[in-house]
């Protein structure tokens, strides 16, 4: 347990309302948005503003050894926030403030805590975005993003969050405050800090400013959907497009259980009969855009696709995404749990993929229903379960083993964009070897020799640290 000496030096530092004790309020702090996931509930649960009350905070967790886990929002998908040991959970939420929009230099400054979607709105009068858009968009912190580089529906033309972190302030785990990266285009000095801290998942520093890049918003868009009753006619379409040298913003896959789900809960007119659909947009200046869709179509046709339709305003393109989105939460209604994974593959593998997938839910007698980012081979197998059917759960977990153990076998990866946390960590080693895995292992002990920030994520056996008991 966290002591009552701590509790009262963090109510010192950070005022009373910004230090949350009671049951209530820890329980909410024990679990993010992976079912799948280990509970821990902390002892206490912090809400600082600045800089200066996290650097203050990490000094009193290491001179203390006490476990402390940034948090966001709670929408991550992999363990990655939960406090397995106890001890303290930052949250940033109160960390939101847009510190600097830089138009000369098409930058934006500003804290972890700041909400995607309100970065995109506040840029949008001056005709910028900024590209990533998970899933989660208009509830995912920036600085959850960062820590998980998480991706989006439109990485397959425009990257992922680490493709657009110019710079970053990082507290590191003795307490001390560093600067890595910055406004200018090019930087090579040195070693590419910016990047070591994107994606490590509140293991190596808790991030406390950041800059990003933002680029002009396309001017024009057009989206279509294409029905295949044919799962390898909709996967040649994916390699034909990008072939052609058309480079989708989004090119998205539903597999036909997915497509009866999110049809029976939001009713939008998808073919229930298709083994897939594809839903694509190309964007950019209108004369390339209409060209673009005009090959995707002439491929699709190639291809002999089903069903093609094209939105004919932006309410038809509104509901065209709003059916992808609403894949997860019409999945969720199924059952009481909802377990969506992560796997990566190659464009050229993902049918193979998906009927591992198929094969693997006959196997263990599973619902899976698999969406997810066509164009760039990241899938997102979706298992709906019952958490409370211990028997089922058991069948649930050699099931998600041989999704990865698939995924690899294909020549992918184990994250394309929702991490490692507690979920995937005992593959890591399949993935890099025990060379790759030793030199991840020793960049932690480096940074976070006493295993304070964030444990028993990514390596659950290094560094655990236990409570302070004084």
């Amino acid at each position: 347990m966290v002591s009552p000496n701590i509790i009262s030096e963090l109510r010192a530092q950070l005022g009373k309302d910004n230090v949350l004790t009671s049951p209530e309020e820890l329980i909410v702090y024990s679990y993010d948005a992976s079912a799948a996931a280990p509970k821990g509930r902390p002892d206490v649960v912090i809400t600082p503003s600045t800089r200066d009350q996290v650097a203050c905070i990490v000094k009193l967790c290491a001179k203390y050894n006490v476990p402390i886990y940034p948090r966001g929002s709670g929408t991550n998908l992999s363990g990655g926030t939960i406090p397995l040991k106890g001890g303290i959970v930052m949250s940033t939420l109160n960390m939101n403030k847009i510190i600097d929009l830089d138009y000369e230099n098409l930058t934006a400054t500003l804290q972890p805590g700041v909400i995607i979607q309100t970065l995109n709105d506040a840029v949008a009068a001056a005709g910028l975005i900024y590209p990533p858009d998970p899933g989660t968009v208009s509830t995912a912190t920036m600085g959850g993003a960062v820590a998980e580089c998480a991706g989006g529906l439109r990485g397959l033309k425009y990257g992922v969050t680490k493709h657009y972190v110019m710079g970053l302030e990082v507290v590191l785990a003795n307490g001390e405050v560093i600067r890595v990266g910055g406004k200018t285009v090019k930087n090579v000095t040195g070693y590419d800090l910016t990047q070591l801290f994107t994606g490590s998942e509140g293991t190596l520093g808790i991030i406390t400013e950041i800059i990003v890049k933002l680029i002009p918003a396309p001017e024009h868009h057009i989206s279509m959907m294409a029905a295949f009753n044919d799962l390898d006619r909709a996967a040649r379409t994916i390699s034909d497009i990008i072939k052609n040298r058309v480079i989708p913003a989004t090119l998205e896959i539903m597999d036909n259980t997915t497509i009866r789900t999110v049809e029976e809960f939001k009713k939008v007119g998808l073919p229930v009969e298709a083994e897939a659909v594809l839903l694509i947009e190309v964007d950019g200046i209108k004369e390339v855009v209409e060209r673009e869709a005009r090959v995707v179509m002439d491929i699709c046709r190639a291809n002999e696709v089903d069903k093609i339709t094209v939105a004919k305003d932006d309410q038809e393109r509104f509901r065209l995404w709003e059916a992808r989105r609403a894949a997860l939460p019409a999945l969720s209604r199924v059952k009481p749990t909802t377990i969506l994974e992560d796997a990566t593959v190659p464009r050229s593998r993902i049918p193979d993929m998906i009927r591992a997938i198929r094969k693997i839910a006959e196997k263990y007698d599973l619902v899976i229903g698999t969406f997810g980012h066509a164009g760039d081979g990241n899938l997102h197998p979706t298992i709906v379960t019952d958490a409370s059917d211990k028997e089922e759960m058991a069948r649930v977990e050699r099931a998600v083993n041989e999704i990865f153990e698939a995924a690899l076998g294909l020549g992918g990866t184990l994250s394309g964009e929702h991490g490692i946390g507690t979920a995937k960590a005992k593959f890591l080693e399949k993935e890099f070897g025990s060379e790759g895995l030793a030199v991840m292992k020793r960049i932690k002990d480096a940074l976070d020799p006493n295993g304070i920030l964030n444990p028993g994520k990514i390596f659950v056996s290094l560094g655990e640290s236990k409570n302070a008991d004084d």
